[in-house]
């Protein structure tokens, strides 16, 4: 269905004000921002602020929605034959080969890392959308396995292949608030990545592989 000219008109408005608030929070820290500056600098009131973003915490996490549901969409989308642990791994493989600002390989990431390290809100809240992306993970897993609701070993896979996302998403980012070039920090995630796969254990590595229909 395409985009009414009202639904565009809102999209626009609330990207509009998340790139503003972005921009004051880099220069000035998260916690220094009152949402009433924000909305004096995007021109609007406070309360259509509050519309479009019920927290503070969600003006820097505008995108947090793709981040919750990656690693459940990853595994859904898996071809016939590959297991979800397989199905993170190569997409987290093709994202940082192609040097993917959705893992963070972009220059001026490190300023975004920075506002987040200063900010405890942010680190909260950082916490609670990769448990979030965590509980997708899982509740896709015990669909896909037919687990009973006392099995505990979906949520066990659902941890270790979690594992896998969170240890390179922080590894970049530790990386890049040194300042380094995208493509080298690409270069060596790609290599930790091997490493990552070589310690995961055989039953991880095949469990939910998903079957011929």
């Amino acid at each position: 269905m395409a985009e009414g000219l009202r639904e565009r008109k809102k999209r626009q408005t609330r990207q509009y004000i998340s790139d503003v608030a972005t921009g004051l929070f880099l220069e000035r820290g998260f916690e220094a921002v009152t949402v009433a500056e924000i909305a004096e600098a995007a021109n609007v009131s406070v309360n259509t602020v509050y519309n479009y973003f019920p927290a503070k915490e969600d003006l820097f996490f505008d995108r947090s929605a793709g981040i919750t549901d990656r690693l459940a969409r990853w595994v859904r989308g898996r071809p016939e034959g590959e297991s979800a642990a397989a199905a993170v791994l190569r997409e987290l493989r093709e994202e940082v080969a192609a040097v993917s600002p959705r893992v963070g390989l972009l220059p001026g990431y490190a300023d975004f890392m920075k506002v987040i390290e200063e900010a405890p809100a942010l680190r909260s809240r950082l916490w609670a959308i990769a448990q979030e992306a965590q509980a997708n993970l899982e509740q896709v897993l015990r669909e896909e396995t037919g687990a009973a609701e006392d099995d505990e070993l979906p949520h066990l896979m659902a941890g270790q292949i979690g594992y896998v996302h969170s240890t390179v998403t922080a590894v970049i980012g530790r990386e890049m608030v040194k300042g380094r070039e995208p493509g080298e920090v690409s270069r060596e995630v790609l290599a930790l990545l091997d490493g990552i796969e070589d310690l995961l254990s055989e039953r991880v590595l095949n469990y939910a592989v998903r079957s011929t229909p």
